[in-house]
């Protein structure tokens, strides 16, 4: 039972801010929440190996690969739905923190992964390399691309919303 008590007291006690990054990573609530949700369920079945001062970062690492498995299996596909999906908004967003969301939804998805790791959750070049599984190298140039590819997108909504 204590087992349960532990990752119960994780769950609780990291969710939302699993599901706020998730969504930093695929800009949308309800996938967001699949994401942390798919995560916890991860992490619960490796629980009993996982090292309690490590669980954060295995998790941020299980949460960045499902995202990042997610965008290479519905690459180029489109999902039809009858009728389009509600839209939950779970935290209030400022009109710059929005422009500079939707900006960071046109970057690419491993360097929005790797500015997100990066930058979000403030972590190194090095922690960030072992959450993707990539070389430190991979993660410089990723971060460089992804904020490059940022800037360009978010500069023409940002002065188009100051007209």
């Amino acid at each position: 039972m204590r087992r349960d008590d532990e990752f119960s007291q994780f769950f609780t006690s990291r969710f939302d801010q699993a599901r706020r990054s998730a969504f930093a990573l695929c800009g949308n609530w309800s996938e967001a929440e699949e994401i942390a949700q798919e995560a916890f369920v991860k992490v619960y079945a490796k629980w009993p190996r996982i090292r309690r001062d490590s669980a954060d970062a295995y998790l941020r690492t299980v949460m960045t690969r499902l995202f990042l498995d997610a965008r290479r299996r519905v690459r180029g596909r489109e999902r039809s739905v009858a009728e389009p999906p509600d839209v939950a908004s779970h935290d209030p967003i400022t009109p710059e923190r929005h422009g500079l969301l939707r900006a960071l939804q046109v970057v690419p998805p491993r360097q929005r992964a790797a500015l997100v790791l990066r930058f979000v959750h403030d972590l190194s070049v090095d922690q960030a390399a072992e959450a993707l599984g990539c070389s430190s190298g991979t993660v410089k140039s990723q971060t460089a691309r992804g904020l490059e590819a940022l800037r360009a997108a978010y500069l023409p909504v940002d002065t188009s919303e100051r007209a």
